[in-house]
């Protein structure tokens, strides 16, 4: 059964304007049908319909790019082992999402589109089922950890101190996802803010954001002595030890992964001229300022530039990120780490484009916190 991407992208894209009811019928099939794995899920739905269809999406526009495809789909399916995910269980969402699929493309629903279909979702799940399976005898589903410290840097971010109960093997710059006990089987992704260290602790930056329970958990009811679990480390912006000058722009608690690739370069021994352009509304949310002036005092090939964007008072720069970026020289000869809001993010990545950077230049991840 050959792939045929071009029939599943056509029958998809007469789903993606009705994602929402798409994702509800989905998982009302999955369960109607297979009750047992309603367990599995968090009891608030909304957030875990936004994250299918983000992940549908990105395999489905992705079927042309193999390459791209199985680096996913090998991350997703190593990342659901911590959900207690086994290879049975991809059956009934295969079968769910034909039905799905099925349904809401309507009179563009035939044969070939359904063996189109099929062999995609076969292609994927065996890649997931593959991954999960390789990496099972090599680490963990999921870690443990203990909060050691947490500091409340202003009222709604926090810097939090994990000791994990055994190595966490992660690059600089990526990302886990972290459940609390308050709210069992609710899932929430943040990045790592250190380089990887031999006492086995890593520090989050976490922002509560309004409705989200994990983050707000974290930040107001967590202390320290508190457990959580550790799902494993996942995304692609990691340094490339190209020896190239670095750009770095963060924008609030975007900061973390950046942070810890900081790290990382000055320990490596090289020596690259660094920018770190690091962005907010308001002063006082540079909530990590005073140690990266201490990072700058102690490597001098650092610049920290920060930026402030709603406060007229602030005596220093001022403006949105990409608009300071663009004020100094060209940034080509660069690599480059984005990370922040989406916003920001896409802005700053179009504005790099604009002015000639390469694409394989330009370092970001898609990280999908909190709404």
């Amino acid at each position: 059964m050959s792939l045929n991407p071009r029939l599943v992208k056509e029958s998809f894209a007469v789903i993606e304007p009705v994602a929402g009811k798409a994702a509800a019928y989905f998982y009302g099939r999955l369960f109607a049908e297979s009750p047992h794995l309603r367990g599995m899920f968090p009891p608030a739905m909304d957030f875990q319909r936004d994250r299918l269809f983000s992940a549908l999406t990105r395999i489905v526009w992705s079927l042309d790019s193999p390459d791209s495809l199985a680096s996913f789909l090998g991350q997703l399916g190593r990342d659901h082992r911590k959900y207690g995910v086994i290879a049975e269980h991809y059956t009934a969402v295969g079968n769910a999402l034909l039905s799905t699929i099925k349904r809401f493309s309507a009179e563009a629903w035939t044969s070939e589109v359904e063996a189109a279909w099929v062999a995609a979702y076969t292609a994927a799940a065996n890649l997931m089922i593959e991954s999960a399976d390789s990496d099972a005898g090599v680490s963990p589903a999921w870690w443990l950890a203990e909060v050691i410290d947490h500091e409340r840097r202003t009222p709604d971010i926090a810097v939090i101190t994990l000791r994990l109960d055994q190595n966490l093997p992660y690059l600089p710059g990526q990302y886990v996802n972290v459940q609390t006990a308050r709210w069992p089987r609710v899932w929430r992704t943040f990045s790592i803010a250190n380089a990887p260290r031999e006492d086995n602790t890593i520090r989050l930056h976490v922002r509560a954001v309004p409705g989200g329970w994990v983050s707000t958990a974290l930040v107001q009811h967590t202390r320290i002595g508190d457990a959580v679990t550790i799902g494993p480390p996942v995304g692609t912006m990691t340094p490339t030890g190209s020896g190239r000058d670095i750009l770095c722009v963060a924008g609030g608690t975007g900061l973390a992964p950046i942070k810890a690739i900081l790290e990382h370069v000055i320990a490596s021994g090289q020596r690259p001229n660094i920018h770190l352009l690091y962005g907010a509304r308001h002063a006082h949310e540079l909530y990590d300022l005073t140690d990266l002036v201490r990072m700058e005092s102690a490597f001098p090939w650092l610049r920290v530039l920060p930026v402030v964007s709603d406060q007229p008072g602030y005596d220093g720069m001022r403006g949105q990120v990409p608009d300071v970026m663009d004020r100094f020289h060209s940034w080509t000869d660069h690599d480059i780490y984005i990370c922040g809001p989406s916003a920001m993010v896409n802005e700053t990545v179009r504005r790099l484009q604009r002015n000639g950077v390469p694409m394989a230049n330009i370092h970001r991840d898609i990280v999908q916190g909190e709404p």
